[in-house]
Protein backbone atom coordinates (compact mmCIF):
# COMPACT_ATOMS: atom_id res chain seq x y z
CA UNK A 1 0.00 0.00 0.00
CA UNK A 2 2.21 2.42 1.07
CA UNK A 3 6.31 2.40 -0.22
CA UNK A 4 7.96 3.13 4.04
CA UNK A 5 11.26 3.19 2.24
CA UNK A 6 10.19 6.22 0.97
CA UNK A 7 8.89 8.00 4.11
CA UNK A 8 10.62 10.51 6.33
CA UNK A 9 7.92 12.70 7.81
CA UNK A 10 4.40 11.63 8.59
CA UNK A 11 1.92 14.04 8.93
CA UNK A 12 -0.94 13.10 10.81
CA UNK A 13 -4.78 14.52 11.68
CA UNK A 14 -6.38 14.15 14.18
CA UNK A 15 -9.83 13.65 14.53
CA UNK A 16 -11.28 10.77 13.08
CA UNK A 17 -7.82 9.41 12.09
CA UNK A 18 -5.83 9.14 15.44
CA UNK A 19 -9.29 9.75 17.70
CA UNK A 20 -12.24 8.33 17.32
CA UNK A 21 -14.75 10.33 15.54
CA UNK A 22 -17.77 9.66 17.33
CA UNK A 23 -17.09 12.32 20.00
CA UNK A 24 -17.05 15.22 17.95
CA UNK A 25 -19.90 13.67 15.64
CA UNK A 26 -21.59 13.58 18.94
CA UNK A 27 -21.25 16.64 20.26
CA UNK A 28 -21.99 18.43 17.49
CA UNK A 29 -24.67 16.92 15.94
CA UNK A 30 -26.22 15.57 19.27
CA UNK A 31 -25.18 17.62 22.31
CA UNK A 32 -24.55 20.81 21.46
CA UNK A 33 -28.02 21.60 19.58
CA UNK A 34 -29.94 19.80 22.41
CA UNK A 35 -28.05 22.50 24.64
CA UNK A 36 -28.40 25.57 22.28
CA UNK A 37 -32.28 24.47 22.13
CA UNK A 38 -32.32 24.29 25.94
CA UNK A 39 -31.06 27.93 26.29
CA UNK A 40 -33.38 29.27 23.50
CA UNK A 41 -36.88 28.85 22.70
CA UNK A 42 -35.89 26.57 19.77
CA UNK A 43 -37.09 23.03 19.36
CA UNK A 44 -34.21 20.39 19.74
CA UNK A 45 -35.24 19.72 16.17
CA UNK A 46 -35.02 23.48 14.89
CA UNK A 47 -31.94 23.91 16.79
CA UNK A 48 -30.43 21.25 15.18
CA UNK A 49 -31.75 21.82 11.81
CA UNK A 50 -30.30 25.78 12.34
CA UNK A 51 -27.45 24.49 12.97
CA UNK A 52 -26.77 21.60 10.49
CA UNK A 53 -27.51 24.63 7.56
CA UNK A 54 -24.80 26.97 8.86
CA UNK A 55 -22.02 24.10 9.79
CA UNK A 56 -22.81 23.54 5.78
CA UNK A 57 -22.12 27.21 4.77
CA UNK A 58 -18.94 27.24 6.72
CA UNK A 59 -17.72 23.59 5.60
CA UNK A 60 -13.93 24.00 5.14
CA UNK A 61 -13.29 27.55 6.44
CA UNK A 62 -12.00 28.47 9.72
CA UNK A 63 -14.79 29.43 11.50
CA UNK A 64 -16.10 25.59 11.23
CA UNK A 65 -13.17 24.90 13.54
CA UNK A 66 -13.39 27.75 15.43
CA UNK A 67 -14.81 27.47 18.83
CA UNK A 68 -14.38 31.12 19.95
CA UNK A 69 -16.85 31.67 16.25
CA UNK A 70 -18.97 29.04 17.79
CA UNK A 71 -19.20 30.88 21.27
CA UNK A 72 -20.16 34.14 20.18
CA UNK A 73 -22.49 32.94 17.99
CA UNK A 74 -24.26 30.90 20.07
CA UNK A 75 -23.66 32.53 22.69
CA UNK A 76 -22.55 29.21 24.94
CA UNK A 77 -19.47 28.05 26.55
CA UNK A 78 -18.12 25.84 23.75
CA UNK A 79 -15.57 24.34 25.55
CA UNK A 80 -17.46 23.43 28.55
CA UNK A 81 -20.04 21.61 26.86
CA UNK A 82 -17.17 19.74 25.45
CA UNK A 83 -16.13 18.82 28.88
CA UNK A 84 -19.90 17.63 29.77
CA UNK A 85 -19.47 14.52 27.08
CA UNK A 86 -15.55 14.26 27.16
CA UNK A 87 -15.90 10.80 28.40
CA UNK A 88 -16.46 10.15 24.40
CA UNK A 89 -12.57 11.60 23.66
CA UNK A 90 -10.75 8.44 23.35
CA UNK A 91 -8.32 7.22 21.07
CA UNK A 92 -8.79 4.58 18.24
CA UNK A 93 -7.58 1.25 19.34
CA UNK A 94 -5.25 0.74 16.55
CA UNK A 95 -2.98 3.64 17.26
CA UNK A 96 -0.89 2.99 20.41
CA UNK A 97 1.01 0.44 18.17
CA UNK A 98 0.64 2.70 14.91
CA UNK A 99 2.42 5.73 16.95
CA UNK A 100 4.72 3.19 18.61
CA UNK A 101 6.17 1.93 15.39
CA UNK A 102 6.29 5.24 13.63
CA UNK A 103 8.06 6.71 17.09
CA UNK A 104 10.71 3.89 17.29
CA UNK A 105 11.23 3.89 13.39
CA UNK A 106 12.53 7.64 13.62
CA UNK A 107 10.80 9.17 11.22
CA UNK A 108 9.63 12.22 12.13
CA UNK A 109 5.86 12.85 13.02
CA UNK A 110 3.72 15.80 13.40
CA UNK A 111 0.03 15.98 14.21
CA UNK A 112 -1.51 18.75 11.89
CA UNK A 113 -5.27 19.55 13.02
CA UNK A 114 -8.01 22.08 11.92
CA UNK A 115 -8.86 21.89 15.62
CA UNK A 116 -9.36 25.52 17.57
CA UNK A 117 -6.57 25.22 19.95
CA UNK A 118 -8.72 24.73 22.83
CA UNK A 119 -10.16 21.53 21.43
CA UNK A 120 -6.71 20.60 20.62
CA UNK A 121 -5.87 21.09 24.53
CA UNK A 122 -8.62 19.40 25.58
CA UNK A 123 -8.18 16.27 23.70
CA UNK A 124 -4.43 16.30 24.59
CA UNK A 125 -5.71 15.97 28.14
CA UNK A 126 -7.97 13.30 27.66
CA UNK A 127 -5.81 10.74 25.53
CA UNK A 128 -2.09 9.69 25.46
CA UNK A 129 -1.05 11.83 22.02
CA UNK A 130 1.44 13.98 23.31
CA UNK A 131 3.29 10.44 24.54
CA UNK A 132 3.54 9.47 20.98
CA UNK A 133 4.17 12.70 19.20
CA UNK A 134 6.19 15.75 20.35
CA UNK A 135 4.85 18.58 17.57
CA UNK A 136 1.56 19.39 17.60
CA UNK A 137 0.07 22.06 14.98
CA UNK A 138 -3.26 23.31 14.93
CA UNK A 139 -3.66 25.60 11.73
CA UNK A 140 -5.46 28.01 13.75
CA UNK A 141 -1.56 29.22 14.51
CA UNK A 142 -1.36 30.01 10.54
CA UNK A 143 -5.25 31.27 10.18
CA UNK A 144 -5.82 29.15 7.36
CA UNK A 145 -7.42 25.43 7.25
CA UNK A 146 -5.76 22.29 5.55
CA UNK A 147 -8.24 22.39 2.75
CA UNK A 148 -6.31 25.71 1.30
CA UNK A 149 -3.22 25.40 -0.68
CA UNK A 150 -1.60 28.08 1.20
CA UNK A 151 -2.09 25.97 4.70
CA UNK A 152 0.09 23.22 2.84
CA UNK A 153 2.73 26.03 2.09
CA UNK A 154 3.15 27.98 5.05
CA UNK A 155 3.87 23.86 6.96
CA UNK A 156 6.55 23.44 4.75
CA UNK A 157 7.81 26.61 5.46
CA UNK A 158 7.40 25.63 9.01
CA UNK A 159 8.59 22.12 8.78
CA UNK A 160 10.83 21.70 6.13
CA UNK A 161 9.37 18.85 5.11
CA UNK A 162 10.09 17.09 1.84
CA UNK A 163 7.08 16.64 -0.08
CA UNK A 164 7.96 13.99 -2.29
CA UNK A 165 9.24 11.88 0.87
CA UNK A 166 5.92 12.87 3.38
CA UNK A 167 3.11 10.84 4.12
CA UNK A 168 -0.24 12.80 5.23
CA UNK A 169 -3.16 10.86 6.65
CA UNK A 170 -6.51 11.84 6.61
CA UNK A 171 -10.26 11.35 7.02
CA UNK A 172 -11.18 14.11 5.17
CA UNK A 173 -11.12 13.49 1.05
CA UNK A 174 -11.37 17.03 0.78
CA UNK A 175 -8.00 17.93 2.70
CA UNK A 176 -6.32 14.74 1.31
CA UNK A 177 -7.11 16.38 -2.12
CA UNK A 178 -5.68 19.66 -0.96
CA UNK A 179 -2.65 17.80 0.04
CA UNK A 180 -2.25 15.92 -2.97
CA UNK A 181 -2.34 19.27 -4.98
CA UNK A 182 0.37 20.43 -2.86
CA UNK A 183 2.84 17.88 -4.11
CA UNK A 184 2.00 15.52 -1.19
CA UNK A 185 3.22 12.60 -2.76
CA UNK A 186 1.97 9.59 -0.10
CA UNK A 187 -1.07 9.72 1.10
CA UNK A 188 -3.26 8.05 3.11
CA UNK A 189 -7.13 8.00 3.87
CA UNK A 190 -8.67 6.79 7.16
CA UNK A 191 -11.96 3.90 5.60
CA UNK A 192 -13.91 4.20 9.44
CA UNK A 193 -13.38 7.34 11.30
CA UNK A 194 -16.11 7.11 13.38
CA UNK A 195 -16.59 3.59 15.66
CA UNK A 196 -20.60 4.10 15.68
CA UNK A 197 -20.56 3.88 11.43
CA UNK A 198 -20.01 1.14 8.70
CA UNK A 199 -16.80 1.40 6.66
CA UNK A 200 -16.87 3.62 4.14
CA UNK A 201 -15.90 2.90 0.54
CA UNK A 202 -12.75 4.76 -0.75
CA UNK A 203 -11.55 4.87 -4.18
CA UNK A 204 -9.75 8.20 -4.68
CA UNK A 205 -6.99 7.49 -2.55
CA UNK A 206 -5.14 4.04 -0.66
CA UNK A 207 -7.46 3.14 2.42
CA UNK A 208 -7.01 1.74 5.82
CA UNK A 209 -9.30 0.65 8.35
CA UNK A 210 -6.91 -1.29 10.83
CA UNK A 211 -3.04 0.58 11.71
CA UNK A 212 -1.57 -2.99 12.53
CA UNK A 213 -1.87 -3.93 8.85
CA UNK A 214 1.41 -1.49 8.16
CA UNK A 215 3.41 -1.95 11.48
CA UNK A 216 5.37 -4.78 9.92
CA UNK A 217 6.73 -2.65 7.27
CA UNK A 218 7.31 0.56 9.29
CA UNK A 219 9.80 -1.93 11.26
CA UNK A 220 11.03 -3.37 8.22
CA UNK A 221 11.81 0.01 6.91
CA UNK A 222 13.42 1.47 10.04
CA UNK A 223 16.81 0.95 9.98
CA UNK A 224 16.55 3.27 6.85
CA UNK A 225 15.07 5.75 8.47
CA UNK A 226 16.82 6.05 12.16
Amino acid sequence: MLNWDQIDTVLLDMDGTLLDLHFDNHFWLEHLPQRWAELTDRSPEQAKAELLAEYAKLSGKLEWYCLDYWGKRLQLPITELKREVMDKIRMRDDVPAFLSALKDSGRHIVLVTNAHPDSLSLKIERTDLAKYIEQLISTHEFGVTKESWALWQKLQDRLGFDPERTLFVDDSLPILQAAQEFGIRHLLAVANPDSQQQLRQIDQFPAISDYHLLLNDIAATARHQA
